[in-house]
């Protein structure tokens, strides 16, 4: 297990739980409040970046990437119709799911992803990571502009921040 691969993980899950605390905040109709953005709804966000983090779970379990979309996608509807406390408990258990593996795998192990739109590609999970991370923060950067155009702000989720709250 690499620190820096489960650090970089746990970022990712500190940022997300930020994003979750500040949504719980304000009012209902904000989470599923359609807007002309890149997403209609903050929702719709919150379930890609579950998604996504889901579909590569899958992926460096050892199942193709075709089955993990697949299965990603029969749950999509149903997942951006919940609200942000079951969402928050979903992307929680997911998450104990990624620390499983973290610090169990070898990190550097490499992997095949055989991607659907774009082909074959020899990876890591450490890479994979790194995606899953860079991936989360554009799109918690979408939340926090959908949050503006609300009319509200959204809440600060850096990594040096994340390294700060990490000291206490």
């Amino acid at each position: 297990m690499s620190k820096h691969v489960l650090d970089m993980y746990n970022y990712h899950y500190w940022a997300n739980k930020k994003i979750f605390d500040r949504l719980k905040e304000l009012p209902n109709d904000v989470y599923f409040k359609e807007i002309n953005s890149i997403f209609p709804t903050i929702s719709n966000v919150i379930t890609h970046i579950y998604l996504t983090d889901y579909v590569w779970l899958d992926v460096i379990s050892g199942k193709s990437m075709k089955e993990a979309m697949g299965f990603a996608n029969s749950i999509g509807e149903q997942t951006k119709s919940i609200g942000i406390e079951e969402m928050e408990t979903s992307y929680l258990n997911l998450s104990k799911r990624y620390i499983d593996i973290l610090i169990m795998e070898d990190n550097e192990e490499p992997i095949v992803v055989d991607n659907p739109y774009a082909g074959g590609l020899e990876t890591s999970i450490s890479e994979t990571i790194l995606h899953i991370v860079t991936h989360g923060s554009y799109h918690r950067g979408n939340i926090a502009a959908m949050l503006r155009q609300q009319g509200y702000q959204s809440v600060m989720q850096d990594y040096g921040l994340y390294l700060y709250d990490k000291e206490k």
